[in-house]
């Protein structure tokens, strides 16, 4: 798929923060992920929302159960603290249902923040590579063409 531009930035932002998670690279990931915090936050979480649904879709294609929610954040935290001590867990969780569509009632936590999501998005997004067939290209031209998709339905 050909992207322009905020699109490119993201997704080279969003493939480098990827690779360093998945080497387990803390100097490289904490570079990545601060530039990716910068991008636009709004649409970094929606292209990250949606490559993660689409991972969990793939990884888990008979639906979700909350024991695979629990399992997939378990699993993410423990891969992630031996070389990046700061993973929230609670982050992981507001990214995690916030990608399932489910968003939290008033009142409650806020929603993550650009350098939060940008820190905890790409573990989650390592963490579901592991276990799917394909490679995050694919899973970016998805999101891409899922937002292209949404734009032109919404367009008057």
């Amino acid at each position: 798929m050909r992207l322009t531009e905020p699109a490119r930035s993201i997704a080279a932002c969003v493939t480098e923060c990827v690779s360093a998670a998945r080497a387990r690279d803390r100097e490289e990931f904490q570079q990545s992920a601060a530039r990716l915090a910068a991008l636009n936050p709004e649409q970094v979480g929606v292209v990250l929302g949606a490559v993660v649904r689409s991972l969990l879709e793939d990884v888990h294609p008979d639906g979700l159960s909350g024991d695979d929610v629990q399992a997939v954040l378990e699993r993410c935290v423990r891969s992630a603290a031996g070389w990046l001590p700061e993973v929230d867990p609670n982050v992981l969780v507001a990214l995690l249902i916030g990608a399932l569509g489910v968003h939290q009632p008033e009142g409650e936590a806020p929603p993550p923040g650009a350098t939060d999501v940008a820190r905890h998005a790409p573990l989650l997004v390592a963490d579901l590579l592991a276990l799917s067939r394909r490679g995050l290209a694919g899973y970016l031209d998805a999101a891409f063409a899922e937002i292209a998709r949404a734009e032109t339905i919404e367009m008057p």
